[in-house]
C-alpha cells in the first residue's frame, strides 16, 4: 500500500508538471463513519476542514480534464451530548469526538458543461495522526483507555477510496464544489485494540472553494 501511495504521488507530480492551471482550494468537511458498525447509532456527523493544491490538465479542450489534488483533510465523528445504550444489563455512555487527519490524493476526471462541472475518480489517503477525545462510561464509571488518545495503533495507515461531485466554475477559474468521499478499505486494521471499528469506513461530504494561481 505504501508503494502504491508513493506511485500515485509521483503520478500526481507528473500531471502537475503538465498542468494548464495550478491552484489552491479549501473548505469544510462533514464527516462520519459508515459500514457494518457496532452500535452505529452512537456515531454522529462532525464538522472539519480540508485544504491544499490542485492541478488541472485539459484532455479534450474545455470539455474533459484530469484534476489531481494534494489535500490535508480532517475527518472523524462525534457523540452528540450523551449517547446511552444498554448491553447485558450494563449502561454504556459515550461522550466526545475523534479526529483523523489525512493526506488525500484524489485523481479525478472532470467534465464541464458551460460553467458547471462533474468530477469523479479514485483517491488514496495516508493517516497522519489521530486525536481521539472520546470517553466511555459503564454504569456511570469512566473506563480507562487501552491506548493513548493520539495513538494510531490498530488503525490502517492507508485508505483506498473514491470521490465524486459537482460544482460551478467562473470564467476566471474560481470554483465552488460539493463532493462526496467514500472508502473501499476499513478504518481498522483488525487489531483487537480497535474492535469497535471492524468494518467501519470514513464517509465525508466536502464543500470547497478553489482559486487558480496560474492559468
Amino acid at each position: 500500500m505504501k508503494k502504491a501511495f508513493i506511485l500515485l504521488a509521483a503520478v500526481v507530480g507528473s500531471f502537475a508538471a503538465q498542468a494548464q492551471t495550478i491552484g489552491i482550494k479549501a473548505g469544510a468537511n462533514y464527516s462520519n463513519l459508515s459500514g457494518d458498525l457496532k452500535d452505529e447509532e452512537r456515531f454522529n456527523n462532525k464538522v472539519g476542514f480540508h485544504g491544499g493544491l490542485y492541478a488541472n490538465i485539459p484532455v479534450i479542450s474545455e470539455l474533459l480534464s484530469i484534476q489531481p489534488e494534494f489535500l490535508y483533510s480532517n475527518k472523524g465523528y462525534k457523540y452528540d451530548d450523551k449517547v446511552e445504550t444498554t448491553l447485558l444489563g450494563k449502561e454504556y455512555r459515550y461522550e466526545g469526538s475523534a479526529n483523523f487527519n489525512y493526506i488525500d490524493v484524489p485523481v479525478l476526471a472532470r467534465v464541464k458543461a458551460g460553467g458547471f462541472f462533474f468530477e469523479a475518480g479514485p483517491q488514496v489517503s495516508y493517516l497522519l495522526n489521530v486525536n481521539d477525545k472520546t470517553k466511555t462510561y459503564v454504569d456511570g464509571q469512566l473506563q480507562d483507555r487501552s491506548t493513548s488518545e493520539k495513538s494510531k495503533e490498530g488503525y490502517s495507515d492507508f485508505e483506498v477510496g473514491y470521490a465524486a461531485g459537482l460544482g460551478f466554475a467562473t470564467s476566471g477559474g474560481v470554483s465552488l464544489g460539493l463532493r462526496y468521499n467514500g472508502a473501499f478499505t476499513d478504518l481498522s486494521d483488525d487489531s483487537p485494540a480497535r474492535g469497535d471499528f471492524k468494518d467501519a469506513r470514513h464517509s465525508v461530504f466536502q464543500l470547497s472553494l478553489g482559486f487558480p494561481l496560474s492559468k
